[in-house]
């Protein structure tokens, strides 16, 4: 971990994806099932990754002779679905642009004249759709000996290959309370950075802090006469937000005595009282390169990056570079201001230099001021300069910033303006945003900082487990379950909507093991921990199990949508949306709660336990990769 950006590059080193399986592996897989001719393989298919692609690869090359369409159409056509009983794989038939025929049409006769195969039933034309379905026996195959063959590295297909991604995420202000907005930051750009890292992106982890400008003025005097250096290195956080409202709260008395001096004397009032004086001149002592200022200042943010660590390691959280606004240089800036004003992309206005939007085709982005009268530069002029040393430093290939939707003019301007200095780079920045959290509070009252949210929903999450005696007193380290399944239920709540929709803070709802909540996902886990032990069969007995004994539904609906988890993934990596893997996972585990009073285990004959126990080690397997990409730790007891 650097703590800045020159450190970062360094530093870094990309994570290598793991080496998948041969073609010639699969094809001689494909013997063993009695399938003896060579799979046909698309471009850009992937079947040695992701199973449901060997029955794309299979399909679109007899589907193009059958419709006359060029496979490069029908091969992306072949879509997924949401539901089972819809199929595997459709295709609409308006997809393959034939003029002069009607869909429905088109897809009953190319159903028709689909052959007989080891892959598929006889396709279904469903009005404008046909509609495929894998025959259970070589899918069975397929699919477990995959995931039980690549374990954790079964999902992700390495289509971030030879490619960089920056994720900027969470970004606090240090001193300033760590607010909703920076908790969902922080949920959805750590799942989003596990996902491009998992897909082959050599991703750069980055947290911009908020480190730089007038508030550590103020901090650097509130410290002066409220600071203790015990209570510093033992919780910096805490005691610099204590001491930033102490001496902010003096600014305010001050301000508004002075306020009515001017009102008294019919005056505007120009003065805001000498603690503000004070931290002006500290803040520009820092600006200056001060030595005492600058030293105090690198404290603040040392220690509190320590801290930081701490809280989000709890999240299963780690970054490559702690940056922020006091990282861009001043040559950056001045260059900024400089390419500005040679492109005509900034003018003066009244003293001040701003961008008009409304000049350069953008009505909807207004104005913005880059650079006030008194000659300093604004948060927009920053981000700017930042953006431009990044991609100097790390030539990215896409840059994501994860910031609430509440800045969505913010992000549109400074893209804008990236664009209008001609960056060829410009487009390959990205604002993800999300809704906001409403009524996030703990029984102490409004939530100033992660820590508070992470240890009230452990304690909450004690008090439910404590309910089942039996259960919690068989609970090795109640503690760190309470702690990791508590915080599981916060994350879950959050990423289990769209980004984009506002979502009620509710600990109750987040702490229950009833519904689609973060503790159902756990208890799913260990049940399927449990079965093993209890079962405990050696694996091989299990990675060599006859998988042609799995023949009840419930039985091949689950293997069905296990084969679904590689195309979750690419879905997710389209939409970035974590609910994409969310719904998915409660969706197997739904099936999967329904399948144990069908596919009994202990009870069963040897050679139907051991394939049984290949159907759960594979579910488990999945729910695992699942709930790690999302930043949950599984735990195998509760």
């Amino acid at each position: 971990m650097a703590t800045n950006d020159d450190a970062a590059v360094v530093q870094h080193t990309r994570k290598e994806f793991p080496a998948p399986p041969s073609l010639e592996s699969l094809n001689e897989r494909l013997q063993s099932l009695s399938i003896d001719d060579p799979l046909p393989v698309y471009t850009d298919s992937n079947p040695t990754l992701n199973p449901v692609d060997i029955y794309r690869c299979y399909i679109a090359h007899h589907l193009a002779p059958i419709t006359g369409v060029d496979i490069s159409l029908v091969y992306p056509a072949l879509e997924w679905t949401q539901t089972l009983d819809k199929g595997d794989l459709i295709v609409a038939a308006p997809r393959l642009r034939i003029k002069g025929r009607k869909p429905d049409e088109l897809a009953k006769e190319w159903a028709e004249k689909f052959p007989e195969n080891p892959y598929t039933e006889r396709p279904r034309a469903d009005g404008t759709f046909m509609r495929f379905y894998f025959k259970n026996g070589v899918l069975n195959n397929l699919v477990l000996s995959s995931i039980l063959k690549r374990k954790e590295n079964y999902g992700p297909i390495n289509t971030g290959k030879g490619k960089r991604v920056i994720v900027e995420f969470s970004s606090p202000n240090i001193a300033k309370p760590f607010h909703a907005g920076h908790l969902r930051s922080t949920i959805i750009g750590g799942f989003l950075a596990n996902l491009h890292e998992s897909c082959g992106w050599d991703t750069i982890r980055m947290n911009y802090l908020g480190d730089w400008g007038k508030q550590f003025g103020i901090l650097g005097v509130g410290f002066k006469r409220f600071g203790s250096e015990e209570e510093l290195v033992k919780d910096p956080i805490h005691h610099l937000f204590n001491v930033y409202v102490k001496i902010n709260q003096i600014i305010s008395e001050e301000k508004a005595e002075e306020k009515e001096k001017a009102d008294a004397a019919g005056e505007k009032q120009a003065y805001n009282g000498p603690t503000d004086d004070e931290a002006r001149e500290f803040f520009a002592r820092m600006e200056a390169g001060d030595t005492d200022a600058v030293a105090l200042w690198k404290r603040f943010r040392e220690l509190s990056i320590e801290k930081y660590k701490d809280t989000y390691s709890r999240l299963n959280i780690s970054y490559d570079v702690y940056s922020g606004e006091s990282q861009v240089s001043k040559e950056a800036m001045d260059t900024v201001t400089r390419l500005m004003t040679e492109k005509g992309v900034s003018e003066e206005s009244e003293g001040a230099v701003i961008v008009n939007f409304v000049k350069h085709g953008a009505k909807n982005l207004g104005k913005a001021i880059v650079k006030k009268k008194d000659g300093t530069s604004l948060y927009l002029t920053r981000d700017i300069g930042a953006a431009m040393e990044r991609y100097e430093k790390y030539k990215f290939d896409k840059m994501i910033y994860v910031v609430a939707c509440q800045q969505n003019l913010h992000l549109q301007q400074l893209f804008k303006i990236l664009g209008m200095l001609d960056f060829e780079w410009a487009s390959k920045c990205q604002h993800v945003n999300f809704g906001m959290v409403l009524g996030m509070s703990t029984r102490k009252g409004e939530v100033v900082f992660l820590d508070d949210i992470l240890q009230e929903a452990k304690e909450r999450m004690h008090e439910v487990m404590k309910k089942n005696e039996d259960k919690y007193a068989q609970v090795e380290d109640p503690e760190f379950i309470s702690d990791t399944v508590g915080r599981t239920g916060v994350m879950i709540q959050d990423m289990s909507g769209k980004r984009i929709n506002n979502y009620k803070f509710e600990m109750d709802r987040m702490t229950s093991f009833e519904g689609d909540t973060g503790p159902y996902l756990q208890y799913a886990h260990t049940r399927l921990c449990s079965i093993m032990r209890k079962a405990n069969v050696p694996l091989d007995k299990i990675e060599n199990a006859d998988l042609t004994l799995l023949t009840e539904p419930h039985a091949t609906n689950l293997v069905r949508c296990l084969a679904q988890y590689p195309d979750v993934l690419q879905q997710t990596l389209k939409t970035l949306e974590p609910t994409t893997v969310v719904t998915y996972l409660f969706k197997m585990t739904h099936l999967l709660s329904s399948s144990y009073t069908v596919l009994h285990v202990l009870s069963s004959e040897e050679n139907v336990m051991h394939t049984r126990l290949a159907l759960y080690e594979s579910a488990r397997i999945v729910l695992n990769n699942g709930m790690k990409l999302l930043g949950l730790t599984p735990v195998e007891r509760m």
